[in-house]
């Protein structure tokens, strides 16, 4: 089932993170583990894994961008799912 990954909070003090670098296109398989972005907080420049196997139906930032504390990076399910899934499962 097609679900979104969130900005975690990757230092104590990060309330935000702006995209240095996608690891992933849309299309991308990812397995549990692999760095899917570098995010740099406001300590360092971190990275954010994968917790599940999936594929990646939609990248919802664009490198550069500032994006909140748990808010939504990418969306990623089973090949053959669309991102529209998410809404419709919502």
């Amino acid at each position: 089932m097609a679900s979104e990954i969130q900005l975690l909070q990757l230092s104590p003090t990060m309330s935000e993170g702006t995209i240095v670098k996608w690891h992933v296109k849309e299309g991308d398989k990812i397995s549990a583990g692999d760095t899917i972005a570098e995010i740099e907080t406001d300590k360092a420049v971190m990275e954010q894994e994968a917790f599940d196997d999936a594929v990646v139906l939609k990248l919802l930032a664009e490198e550069g961008s500032s994006v909140a504390v748990g808010a939504n990076l990418l969306i990623v399910g089973e090949e053959g799912e669309s991102a529209d899934d998410v809404s419709a499962s919502a």
